[in-house]
């Protein structure tokens, strides 16, 4: 997951992949980078043709040179022509080529679409699709006639949310009874814009893969194509405090209660002797949770009123440790303290930890 913020909001980006089983690597490349002195971020996703390690070499030129021209103000026609030019021949003469997508976030809000034959990026503003005006830029070489990119700039507000994709996600379901043309950009914006209706809040990852999955059903769960789906959501910043310590000093501990008290955003306590010098100060009750299930030998977790999870300290944070350092987005979070801990953890941008 790739983060960035601006004075008004922060930006959540979450990219999400499957690809046919035999194949070792992803036809399907995504690069980012962050120039904060610039106050830029590029992103760009590359689909080079066919599959597996050929394709992952195509689309890994394609994506590291369109980077690279992006960061240095190219115009798109020209660092297109360049791209397309260095690729390499196959042995029968026959082009060798990949797609790709750049996207460019600037701090002002300032949001600029490239797009090379991969399906159009979808943006939603208000819980509908917006389509910014859209002009058409002419790759520069006599080689490449009929070439066009497509190019779109808007300004991104609060909230919006843009989905880039392969033609993996738009081709799934093909031949199928369902879909006999492929899931298609229409049914996929509807699906998109469901997802968003229903949960307004819906993280960049959450949305990432729900697509990605729905592709996965829409091919009996085994994708015939390279397949990806990226989300950028602009968004409040998500606030969470843990608490995990006691003040060393007794005299100290309403100061320590007042701070956490007056806190815009999510709790958690870890420590039950933390846990019940806060409730002392604020007059809150701890409440154990005797679950029916032990996960790991963990400590149960206890409830407090305005405290969004109350755990055991040291046994939990080791585990929640153990997590993170195998955390990968194959991963499947039970529903163990340690578990909820990570999943708050992961879910918010700006974290305090008070030991």
């Amino acid at each position: 997951m790739v983060t960035t913020s601006n004075g008004n909001y922060h930006v959540e980006i979450n990219v999400q992949q499957k690809w046919p089983k035999g194949e070792i690597a992803c036809g399907d490349v995504f690069m980012s980078d962050i120039f904060r002195e610039e106050g830029r971020t590029i992103l760009v996703l590359s689909d080079g043709i066919g599959h597996g390690i050929k394709a992952n070499v195509l689309a890994t030129l394609t994506a590291t040179m369109a980077l690279k021209y992006t960061r240095f103000h190219t115009k798109p026609e020209i660092s297109a022509r360049i791209i397309m030019d260095a690729l390499p021949k196959s042995s029968d003469g026959k082009e060798n080529y990949a797609t790709f997508t750049i996207i460019e976030i600037e701090t002002d809000g300032l949001v600029r679409i490239i797009n090379y034959d991969n399906p159009p990026v979808l943006i939603i503003r208000n819980g509908e699709a917006y389509y910014p005006k859209e002009q058409e830029l002419e790759v520069r070489g006599r080689e490449n006639i009929g070439k066009v990119l497509r190019s779109r700039e808007f300004i991104a507000r609060k909230e919006d949310r843009l989905v880039f994709l392969s033609d993996g996600v738009v081709q799934s379901g093909l031949g199928k009874k369902r879909y006999p043309l492929g899931w298609e950009i229409e049914n996929i914006t509807d699906f998109a814009l469901n997802q968003v209706n229903r949960m307004t809040d819906i993280s960049a990852a959450k949305l990432a893969r729900k697509i990605i999955n729905q592709a996965s059903i829409n091919d009996n769960f085994e994708v015939k194509d390279d397949t990806t789906c990226g989300v950028i959501y602009f968004r409040e910043p998500r606030k969470l405090m843990l608490i995990t310590g006691p003040p060393f000093y007794k005299i100290k501990d309403y100061d320590f209660a007042d701070r956490i008290r007056s806190f815009n955003g999510k709790r958690i306590i870890c420590g039950g002797t933390t846990a019940e010098i806060i409730g002392r100060e604020l007059g809150i009750d701890v409440k154990i949770e005797h679950l029916p299930k032990t996960y790991e030998m963990l400590p149960p977790a206890a409830s407090m009123e305005g405290f969004d999870m109350v755990t055991e300290g040291i046994l939990t944070l080791g585990k929640v440790e153990e997590i993170l350092e195998n955390y990968n987005s194959e991963f499947r979070l039970l529903d163990s303290p340690a578990d909820n801990v990570v999943k708050l953890l992961l879910e918010h941008d700006s974290i305090d930890i008070i030991v």
